[in-house]
């Protein structure tokens, strides 16, 4: 079954906590059997990579359930149910929802905060919103969407630059990834008439033997780059005695220009198609800004608790 959101977590949360003291990890372990899920399921992570979606959710379950009283903190990632939240489970809601939690509990009314939290709709008839994600899941989630919308607005102001422009991007970006030393040492654009199908060199030793050719390509999405420009690519690479090349686009690949690459031996072909050329732009901010940060914090008090 799909992992359930953190509010259909919170009333076997409590159940669990009503039998007995529980630490977060053995608890996130016992739900998932209750609700059977996969080991696919159990390991998945958030967009972020840094926790299980299941750990994360039973983590702001607990945080809800303890703000509203039902459960408190007994040590360190230990927990057990209070006396109202005893009450609770001899006579529980059809299901624990955060609506129905501040309706009833001033602690989750405060922890909230007035008009807090987005509308997310499940399909339910009630006028209530349901919020499906915690709050770390749609921070993420707003993120890749944000992300996404930067890396298409940055291929199509891409695909409109002068081609002198894009040249001089790329070796940027192939710089600011480590390939050669500085900019002005290692890169090198060399596009224009009879260029002989080289854009630019990246030199990554000081006496240039060890060089980086590099084709550019500002391609339409729909325009994709075959096998013949990569094998025209690869015949440049060996008139010039180049081993090592990096052919970019602002479109796709076809499926036979990527197996072009394979039966060139003696030369190491790399392809960045236009949705890696973003992302990498994006990570080593090459023709992007960060505007705003925003700080996640955690509750760090190791080598304090035990003082005392």
């Amino acid at each position: 079954m799909p992992i359930p959101d953190f509010q259909t977590l919170m009333l076997p949360t409590l159940r669990r906590l009503v039998e007995r003291r529980w630490r977060t990890a053995e608890l996130i372990a016992a739900l998932s059997d209750e609700f059977g899920l996969t080991d696919a399921e159990r390991t998945a992570l958030l967009p972020s990579g840094r926790q299980p979606v299941i750990a994360n959710r039973t983590h702001w379950s607990l945080a809800y359930l303890n703000k509203s009283g039902l459960i408190t903190r007994v040590g360190r990632g230990e927990y057990e149910a209070s006396d109202a939240g005893r009450g609770v489970v001899a006579a529980p809601p059809p299901r624990i929802t955060l609506a129905w939690l501040t309706q009833h509990f001033e602690g989750a009314r405060a922890f909230r905060g007035e008009g807090n939290g987005p509308a997310e709709t499940s399909g339910s008839t009630s006028t209530a919103p349901t919020i499906l994600h915690t709050p770390r899941e749609r921070i993420e989630a707003a993120a890749i969407e944000l992300q996404d919308a930067l890396a298409a607005e940055l291929l199509d102001r891409l695909r409109g630059i002068a081609p002198a422009a894009f040249e001089r991007v790329i070796v940027d970006l192939l710089v600011r990834m480590g390939f050669g030393g500085s900019r002005q040492d290692a890169g090198e654009r060399l596009g224009g008439t009879g260029d002989g199908g080289v854009d630019g060199i990246i030199r990554q030793d000081a006496l240039g033997l060890d060089a980086v050719y590099v084709q550019a390509k500002r391609y339409a999405e729909d325009n994709p780059v075959g096998a013949p420009a990569v094998q025209g690519f690869a015949g440049a690479l060996l008139a010039r005695g180049a081993t090592k090349g990096v052919f970019v686009t602002t479109s796709r690949f076809t499926a036979a220009a990527r197996e072009a690459v394979d039966h060139y031996r003696s030369h190491r072909i790399v392809l960045i198609d236009g949705a890696e050329l973003a992302r990498l732009m994006i990570r080593h901010e090459v023709g992007v800004r960060t505007t705003q940060i925003i700080r996640i914090g955690r509750v760090d008090l190791e080598g304090y608790e035990d003082d005392g």
